[in-house]
């Protein structure tokens, strides 16, 4: 009986090969598919500036450009958070409680307890990064599913932060619930985080974004444990008999968004200087918008970084755009998710018909 290897039959990628070079026409395609499927959110962003900026010429403007970046830096922050959860399967809907719940932590922390910036910083992220071990401890230990614990922690920490205060936003001269006047203020050190501009042209924000993109990139693409971050939320199991703690690798990436969040709560506290009971209302939905357009950056088709960070540019680009345009602001966040269809449908939609 004549047995047959599967090595001799053409693989997928090899009939691509042979059929672009029997008909240049579905060469030709094919590239240009490839080109639309890998670089969409680019050529959506390129043509976003292009169009905003013959429409309202000041929108190229440096300052304007800058102060887009300085809008998006939180967003960016937290995302990138989410993205590292994302990569080991799971989901952190907290992000956006523990990034306004770090608002009010800092502003408490300055306006009532009357500490200084060394003090407050290392406080607020040590408080993130303890509300991602609780949601981790959560999640692995108990095993309640991710998007449930995390889900859960939100509205905790949502109706924790008033709780301090009896409801009340925190600035100087904040009465509290027992009638006394807090006697702090904010220090100027601490506003610098969220106001001051490198040479009077690049903001504190914006370095801090670029600072945790390249850090995290690093981490998730250039080392053992972040092939093991991806390794957990592609196959867990098969990660966990390789030798890997999938324990560890979840509770290192709650952590980190935990953490990532509180930062980005800083920079919004820093920013607007009072601890505000509205703040981060809308910052879990734009970071989740952000990492899920990251997944089309390059047609990687999985979170990653770099992308979650041109993800929240192309947002950012995308409403300041429309503000500039004078566009109502109830269309935004239509225009927005229509947006980020397109960009998901030209990945996923291209790619599965060239497979």
């Amino acid at each position: 009986m004549t047995s047959v290897d599967n090595d001799s039959f053409p693989q997928p990628t090899e009939r691509a090969e042979t059929a672009a070079a029997v008909n240049p026409t579905v060469g030709w395609l094919t590239g240009v598919s490839t080109v639309l499927r890998s670089g969409a959110v680019f050529i959506l962003l390129a043509a976003l500036i292009i169009g905003f900026t013959v429409a309202q010429p000041a929108f190229i403007n440096i300052n304007n450009l800058m102060s887009i970046l300085q809008a998006v830096s939180v967003v960016a922050i937290l995302g990138a958070g989410v993205t590292v959860t994302l990569a080991v399967g799971g989901f952190d809907l907290s992000i956006g409680a523990v990034a306004a719940s770090s608002v009010m932590a800092a502003s408490y922390a300055m306006i009532v307890w009357q500490l200084d910036v060394y003090a407050t910083v290392p406080l607020v992220l040590a408080f993130g990064a303890a509300i991602g071990l609780i949601n981790a401890f959560i999640i692995v230990r108990l095993r309640v599913p991710d998007l449930l614990a995390t889900l859960s922690m939100m509205f905790l920490l949502s109706g924790l932060q008033l709780i301090p205060t009896a409801g009340r936003s925190i600035s100087s001269g904040l009465i509290l619930p027992n009638g006394s006047k807090a006697a702090g203020s904010y220090d100027p050190q601490f506003l610098l985080i969220g106001r001051y501009s490198l040479f009077s042209v690049v903001p504190v924000s914006v370095v801090l974004m670029i600072l945790v993109a390249l850090v995290l990139f690093v981490l998730t693409e250039r080392t053992r444990i972040g092939r093991l971050l991806f390794a957990t939320g592609g196959n867990e199991v098969a990660t966990r008999l390789a030798g890997a703690s999938t324990t560890r690798l979840k509770t290192l990436a709650y952590v980190i968004s935990g953490t990532l969040a509180s930062l980005g709560g800083i920079v919004i506290a820093a920013r607007v200087g009072r601890g505000d009971v509205s703040s981060g209302g809308s910052l879990l939905m734009d970071a989740v918008a952000a990492s899920l357009i990251g997944f089309a950056v390059l047609g990687l088709r999985r979170p990653n970084v770099l992308g979650t960070l041109v993800g929240a540019v192309f947002v950012g680009v995308l409403l300041n755009g429309l503000t500039m345009l004078n566009a109502p602001y109830y269309t935004q966040d239509f225009v927005k998710g229509a947006v980020l269809v397109g960009a998901l449908a030209l990945t996923y939609g291209l790619g599965r018909t060239n497979s």
